[in-house]
């Protein structure tokens, strides 16, 4: 059969039978029915409609026995019996079965060669309450949901703008899963917009069932061992907005939660939501806090660890980071088994219940910690130090930078164990190209505004601007 309908009603009732395989799939739902005189028959996916709505076509179409049945046309037979606006006529039958799956209702009706599209979609899904990773002291508590058409809506609450631009692609052979490019036409970089869609044409695999973290593989795949994110991601729409009036792209992939905005580099992650929904002076301190919890969550540990290997370099007025008791087992040892641990208690509060997690983490924390240094297996000073380094990489707003900078760490620090102070500078030598040299998503460069410098955007990173035409 070539990709178009038949005209004989019982071919095609017999074509999508067997190609939806209603026999077997128990959320198919194909009925018969009858409209304007004619058969017809319906099929949809159960879960996937709205079901108030779908009934209301229905009983419309089956009370309109009355109507002339002499239809000359498949647009003269739906303007007249389906009384939806959302609807589509296709003789494709890889596009209908496409709309079929993501959510739309198809009507076959005999003397026809067309399938009628009625998409009266309403996917599953949760409240917009405030995401758990992206919380605020104040300002607006929604956030983005598994939903790609309530994601897109609470952009067009916020910016009612007519050059707010909503393009949808798809990807993936199997999952086509809906990947939609946000944009504010005349502000964003239409050289960029331009490069994402064809890139996003261009992916090539089956499946993109792990939503953002698949599509920016897919978008970048040239830096795989590379730990440092290429974008930034937000659960917030008011974040969302303010990036997009600014000038960003902003990508929504279907069944997940998160925006990736992108052009993004290493010093945009100083930013937070936080810093505007406070004056711009407690903004401007935010960010400071924020940007030496930065330097100290990568350093902290290293030079804490070369000090030690090497008491001659420690002034005076710091001898009290000096180790009292030597344990057997070597410090390098100590540092690389907590950092271990700290990442088992996180999986382990992850895998708690709710009720439970909070006070599993403390206790878990606390034990461990007082027993480790009871039990003569870890300097306290080595505890302490880890543990401030652990707050440290809460304290910062992405959890993608957090692990880079662990990564990082642990690996100056091993470089520094084997080649004491030449290691630590190789490690940190290291660590810096391989953050001047990582590829974001849009090629921009990842250190900018730094290189090339642009004294301006860099005074906007460091110091929380007032609100303004050109500052959102």
């Amino acid at each position: 059969m070539d990709n178009v309908l038949f005209s004989d009603f019982y071919e095609n009732e017999k074509f999508f039978d067997k190609y939806f395989r209603t026999d077997i799939n128990y959320d198919v739902v194909a009925t018969r029915f009858n409209a304007g005189g004619r058969k017809a028959k319906l099929y949809f996916i159960d879960g996937f409609i709205n079901g108030e709505t779908s009934e209301r076509v229905m009983n419309f179409m089956m009370q309109a026995s009355n109507v002339k049945s002499d239809f000359k046309s498949p647009e003269a037979f739906a303007q007249s019996m389906i009384a939806y606006m959302e609807m589509e006529l296709s003789r494709d039958v890889d596009k209908i079965a496409k709309v079929v799956y993501s959510g739309a209702m198809l009507v076959i009706v005999d003397g026809f060669d067309t399938g009628f599209l009625v998409k009266t979609r309403s996917y599953p899904k949760r409240d917009v309450g405030e995401p758990d990773n992206d919380k605020v002291l104040s300002g607006s508590h929604d956030g983005f949901v598994e939903s790609l058409l309530i994601n897109t809506a609470l952009i067009r609450r916020r910016i009612r703008d007519r050059d707010l631009v909503m393009e949808v692609r798809q990807a993936g052979m199997r999952s086509k899963t809906d990947i939609a490019i946000c944009y504010l036409k005349g502000k964003a970089d239409e050289r960029t917009v331009a490069d994402l869609r064809e890139r996003i044409d261009k992916i090539d695999v089956n499946t993109l069932n792990m939503s953002q973290e698949s599509v920016i593989e897919c978008l970048v795949r040239k830096q795989k061992w590379n730990p440092f994110p290429k974008v930034r991601y937000t659960e917030r729409p008011d974040a969302a907005s303010a990036s997009i009036a600014e000038g960003s792209i902003i990508l929504f992939v279907d069944n997940s939660p998160a925006a990736m905005i992108v052009p993004t580099g290493f010093f945009d992650f100083l930013q937070d939501t936080n810093d505007y929904y406070f004056p711009p002076c407690v903004g401007t301190y935010l960010r400071f806090v924020r940007g030496l919890i930065f330097g100290l969550a990568l350093l902290l540990a290293p030079v804490w660890f070369l000090l030690i290997k090497n008491p001659d370099y420690i002034p005076e007025w710091l001898h009290f980071i000096k180790i009292k008791e030597y344990y057997s087992m070597p410090i390098i040892a100590q540092l690389l088994i907590i950092e271990v641990v700290i990442d088992a208690l996180k999986l382990a509060s992850l895998n708690t219940p709710n009720a439970l997690s909070n006070s599993f983490s403390v206790i878990g924390a606390l034990v461990l910690g007082d027993l480790a240094v009871s039990a003569e297996l870890f300097s306290s000073e080595v505890v302490l130090i880890m543990a401030f380094v652990a707050i440290a990489n809460f304290a910062q707003p992405s959890f993608e930078l957090g692990y880079a900078f662990k990564l990082s760490r642990v690996f100056i620090v091993v470089l520094t164990a084997i080649f004491n102070l030449w290691g630590f500078i190789a490690g940190l030598v290291i660590v810096m190209l391989v953050i001047a040299f990582t590829v974001t998503v849009t090629g921009r460069g990842y250190l900018h505004p730094l290189v090339p410098f642009n004294a301006k955007a860099i005074s906007r990173l460091i110091i929380r601007q007032s609100i303004s035409k050109d500052n959102t």
